[in-house]
């Protein structure tokens, strides 16, 4: 009586939903942008990922892990510290890194291949994720997905091992050269920078004694 049904052919866009924009990831990154510009007065550049502007409120000392972690009764206790894989990067007073290399000869470290290096004026160092709290509360994270925040963990992202705290002027708890023979909070620079070269020089010796002799005389 009635002919037989004509099939129906769904409309593609019923079917797939256009792919949404990631949201939650741009604003987390807007969020970290904002902690480190408002919260700290830090300078950042455009672009992902994030990087901190060098040389303006802090210098940087680039050193193995192994070496840095040896040191690290050199700094203040609120003196910022990150991890970038196997390196530590140490927070000094803005202008060190200028002074790096004249330090280095004063204390006779200047013709042993150290594994010390600095960043200063003009330099970038990738921002580490803000520090995710405990409890809930207000934070400039607070909202954003693991996924985003996973970053901490993530391998060869940057972290904090010792965060800055917003609030307070970092300057005041860097290691700077003028405070050698003062009597101020700040840490002396030259007594760390001979501490962690100290420890880069052992470093450096324990792993050469770990390599075959063939890799040994190559490296002389």
């Amino acid at each position: 009586m009635f002919g037989a049904p004509h099939p129906v052919i769904a409309s593609p866009s019923r079917l797939l939903p256009l792919p949404r924009r990631p949201l939650d990831s741009v604003g987390a990154s807007r969020q970290v942008r904002r902690w480190y510009e408002n919260e700290l007065g830090w300078p950042t550049v455009p672009g992902d990922p994030l990087r901190l502007v060098v040389g303006v409120r802090y210098d940087v000392l680039d050193v193995p892990a192994e070496a840095g972690h040896a040191a690290l009764r050199r700094l203040a206790p609120g003196s910022p510290v990150a991890l970038h894989g196997d390196r530590m990067l140490l927070l000094v007073a803005a202008g060190s890194a200028e002074e790096l290399p004249g330090l280095l000869e004063w204390l006779d470290w200047g013709s042993l291949p150290l594994d010390l290096g600095a960043v200063g004026a003009g330099g970038l160092m990738e921002a580490p994720s803000p520090p995710v709290p405990r409890e809930e509360g207000d934070t400039p994270l607070r909202d954003a997905p693991p996924s985003c925040r996973g970053r901490v963990g993530s391998q060869g992202a940057a972290v904090w091992l010792r965060p800055p705290e917003p609030g307070y002027e970092v300057e005041a708890s860097l290691p700077t050269l003028s405070a050698l023979g003062g009597d101020g909070n700040a840490p002396d620079l030259v007594r760390l920078v001979n501490a962690v070269a100290t420890q880069c020089h052992r470093v450096r010796l324990r792993r050469a004694g770990a390599q075959p002799p063939a890799l040994r005389a190559q490296g002389r």
